[in-house]
């Protein structure tokens, strides 16, 4: 079952960067996320993480980060920790 970890806050749509709000637990580099909006939802690693255009490799609850995506995504878009 996937576990609810934060939800999009913004897109670069020229850079594929989302602007992620962490809400439930910490989100780090390696780890797989299912994003579901309204007209998408894909899963894909997380290979990038930056707080303040500083590579970083783990991002707290209630901490917000930028991600590179694989996909075009929208504000509101959920992300979601995929377990095993």
């Amino acid at each position: 079952m996937d576990i609810q970890i934060g939800r999009v806050t913004h897109y670069y749509d020229k850079i594929g960067v989302a602007v992620i709000e962490v809400m439930n637990q910490a989100l780090k580099t390696g780890d797989t996320i299912h994003i579901s909006g309204h007209d998408n939802e894909f899963v894909q690693a997380v290979g990038s993480l930056q707080v303040e255009h500083e590579q970083i490799g783990e991002v707290p609850a209630g901490e917000t980060c930028g991600m590179k995506v694989n996909q075009a995504v929208r504000a509101g878009d959920m992300l979601y920790l995929v377990t095993k």
